[in-house]
C-alpha cells in the first residue's frame, strides 16, 4: 500500500488508502473571502491566526496555506506573503502544511520556507506549469495534490517526470 509522509519540523502524518482520514484545514485561503485578501494585503493576519488555532483545535491534520490576494501581478504580490503567511502559522502551531498556489515563484518561496515536507496543492496537467513545478517538487521530494483542468494529467505522467524509479510517494 503507498502511504505518502507530510511532516513540520516537529510533527509527521502519513496519508494512504488504509489510513484514517486525513482532514486538511483550507480555511487560510483569500479565494472569494475579500476581508481576508484585503487584511493580508495590509499585513493584518489577525484572521490568519484564529483559523489557524481553530482549524488545529476542530481536528485538522495538515493546514493548506493559500496566498493568493490579487490577480494584479500575484508573481511579485504572492511570493512574500506566502513567506510571511507561513512563517506566522509555522509559530503558532506544529501542524504540517500544505502549500497552495497556481503561481510557481510562490510555490518556490513556500517550499524554501516550510520546515519539514509540505504537500504542494493546486498541480495543474498544463505543460508550461509542469515545466516550471515539477523541478521544484522533486529538489525537495515533497508530495503533490494534482488538480483536473482541461489537460489531463495522469499520475504516472506526474509521477514519471518527478520521482526517481523506486522513491517513496
Amino acid at each position: 500500500m503507498t502511504h505518502t509522509l507530510v511532516a513540520s519540523a516537529t510533527r509527521q502524518h502519513i496519508i494512504g488508502f488504509d489510513r484514517p482520514f486525513t482532514v486538511i484545514g483550507e480555511r487560510i485561503n483569500p479565494t472569494g473571502r475579500k476581508k481576508l485578501a484585503a487584511e493580508m494585503q495590509a499585513g493584518n493576519f489577525e484572521t490568519v491566526i484564529k483559523d489557524a488555532l481553530a482549524q488545529v483545535a476542530a481536528g485538522a491534520h495538515i493546514l493548506d496555506i493559500n496566498a493568493g490576494v490579487t490577480a494584479v501581478n500575484p508573481n511579485e504580490t504572492e511570493p512574500p506573503l506566502m513567506r510571511q503567511t507561513l512563517e506566522i502559522v509555522q509559530s503558532l502551531v506544529d501542524l504540517p502544511l500544505c502549500i497552495d498556489s497556481s503561481v510557481t515563484s510562490a510555490l518556490k518561496v513556500g517550499l524554501e520556507t516550510a520546515k519539514g515536507r509540505p504537500l504542494v496543492n493546486s498541480v495543474t496537467g498544463e505543460e508550461e506549469k509542469l515545466e516550471a513545478i515539477l523541478p521544484l517538487i522533486a529538489k525537495y521530494n515533497v508530495a503533490v495534490i494534482a488538480i483536473s483542468t482541461r489537460a489531463p494529467l495522469s499520475t504516472s505522467k506526474l509521477a514519471s517526470r518527478t520521482l526517481p524509479s523506486g522513491s517513496p510517494a
